[in-house]
This record gives structure tokens, sequence and C-alpha cells, in this order.
């Protein structure tokens, strides 16, 4: 995917007021306009231009690409940082293009899978001369542990806003949040009355927190239920042991069926994130062979000789 650069499409710099923009834009849309230029390669063009524009006229999506630093290059290859759109307010969605209409790098950015994606809601209620202020939304990253035990929490959060001269500033802001007990990827926390401020005496609107849980050393969590990956040594699998197992809550004791296989999957029912019902643990185990010593080659030798065994047996060879 490559970069666009869109203030050199616009051929503004980067601190340009909003007017400017504007103006920038009238200008090369007459020159460009597919029904009317002459100029080389106008509908590209022209394209180009409508993509820029619809981020920077827009001083969410603009404050949001003005995140991304100003040492790319227009063209170079590029891929969004891991943490794009973290803990950057915005109104509820961010409307505009269709899906496709606009480049990879801008549906990368802002297209409907992204954290600026779907359509911008507007205040929920108005009459007469007052009006509910939008709804804003942000993502969040907790721990899994977080998810697990719930508890209050310290974010901190971006918000950008037009000053008086028509440039765009971005404010942080921090909230102590409750975080549920439970919560899983990609549900919302609502914060009432955290979004912007109503108009003639109308309520505020709410911020819905979209939690992103953080990959986890040990568990890979899907929904409510968490996978671990356990090594075991081969003894212990074929002989069926007992074994420790960690979970989120604490370690656990777990035996092993008898003959246990690599990559086999057990559960331990309710041990995942709690809710109702709770989720599962999967254990995924994963047989390891002890270090190589006289000892251990010895008797694997022993168990060559004495053990009818064909691992390849089913391969019919």
């Amino acid at each position: 995917m490559r970069y666009k650069d869109y203030y050199q499409v616009m051929g503004v710099a980067r601190d340009a007021s909003q007017d400017e923009i504007k103006r920038a834009y009238r200008k090369l849309a007459r020159k460009y306009h597919p029904d009317v230029s002459k100029e080389k390669d106008a509908e590209e063009k022209f394209k180009e231009l409508q993509e820029a524009h619809e981020v920077l006229k827009d001083p969410e999506k603009r404050a949001a690409y003005d995140q991304l630093g100003a040492d790319w290059r227009q063209g170079q290859d590029f891929r969004p940082p891991p943490d794009w759109g973290k803990g950057f307010e915005h109104s509820r969605g961010s409307g505009g293009a269709a899906p496709g209409e606009f480049s990879d790098f801008f549906s990368e950015l802002f297209g409907q899978r992204s954290p600026f994606g779907g359509a911008r809601g507007a205040g929920r209620a108005s009459r007469g001369f007052s009006a509910a202020g939008q709804d804003h939304v942000a993502r969040v990253e907790i721990d899994l542990e977080d998810a697990y035990r719930g508890g209050t929490r310290t974010i901190d959060l971006r918000s950008p806003e037009m000053t008086a001269d028509g440039h765009v500033v971005v404010k942080p802001r921090t909230l102590r949040v409750s975080i549920p007990a439970g919560v899983t990827d990609g549900q919302q926390i609502r914060l009432a009355g955290q979004g912007s401020s109503g108009i003639g005496g109308g309520p505020a609107g709410d911020l819905f927190l979209e939690v992103m849980i953080r990959p986890h050393r040990l568990f890979k969590a899907e929904g409510r239920d968490v996978t671990l990956t356990l090594p075991v040594a081969p003894w212990e699998a074929a002989l069926g042991e007992t074994v420790a197992v960690p979970t989120l809550g604490g370690s656990v004791d777990m035996k092993l069926p008898a003959g246990a296989r690599a990559g086999q999957k057990l559960r331990l029912r309710g041990r995942g994130l709690p809710g109702q019902p709770p989720g599962d643990q999967f254990v995924l185990l994963k047989i390891v062979l002890p270090p190589d010593s006289p000892r251990s080659r010895e008797l694997f030798e022993q168990m060559q000789r004495e053990v009818p065994f064909d691992p390849r047996a089913e391969l019919g060879q």
C-alpha cells in the first residue's frame, strides 16, 4: 500500500487553515474536473483531489491523519501503526465516502473497518432551539487481566477541535473509567454525557469506548473463551499425569488423559472471562522433549528397541 500525502495533492501547507483548504480545493476542482479539463490524467487527478479533500476538510479525519507525522512521502510503502486510532476521540462514525470509492490507503485509515468507519451520527434529538450533543467514540486498549477482573482505570484521550482562526488542534483529556469484569474485545462501554455539549440547553452526547484487548503472552481471547498452549513432557502425556495449568484466576490442577496427543485440545469449563454464562479456557497440548543428555538419549534408545511403534504407519509406505 502506498502513502498518500494529502497536503501535497492539494498544494497546501500542513498548517493551512480550513478556509485555505477550501479555497485550494475549489481552484483544483475547476482545473481537473473531467467534464471540463483538458489536463492529462485529469480524471485520476480529480479522484486524488476528492480523496484528499474528504480527509482534510473534516477536522476529525485531518487531526487523525496528522498523527501519522510529517516524515512520510507520497508513494512510500505504508502500513498503519499497530495502535492507529487508539485513544482518538471522534464523533460516532466519520461518514463521507462509500466503501471502495477511494484508495486502499484511505480505506485502511478511514474505511468501515477502521476506528473511524461508519456513518456520522448527528445529535440524538432536537426541539426548538435546543439540540442534543453528538455522541463520541474512542478506541481504548486494556490488558486481558483488566477484562477478567474489571475495576477502575485511567484512560487518556485526544479530541480534535477547531480554533477560532480555522486551524485544527488536538486536546488531551483524562477520564477515570469503570471497566466491567468480563468485557470482551470490541465491546463498547457507554459514558453518559461525555460526548459533545448540547446546544441551547440540550443534553450532552455520550462517549462510547470501544475496548481493544492487548495481546497476552500466554492466553488468546476469543469472545469470553481463552486458549492457552501448554507444554507437557512426553511421559506426562503418555501416563496421563496431573499438571498445573495457568488460568486468569490462578493456577489449577488438570489431569491429562492417558495417551494425550500433541495438538489435543482440552477444556476447563468456566475458566475464561466472567459472564452469563462465563467463558471456558481451552488448553492446547504441546509435547516438549527434555534437554539432550546422555541419560535422556539412553532412555529414548531403550524405548526405540523395546516399544513397537511406527509413527508413520498410517502413511502406508
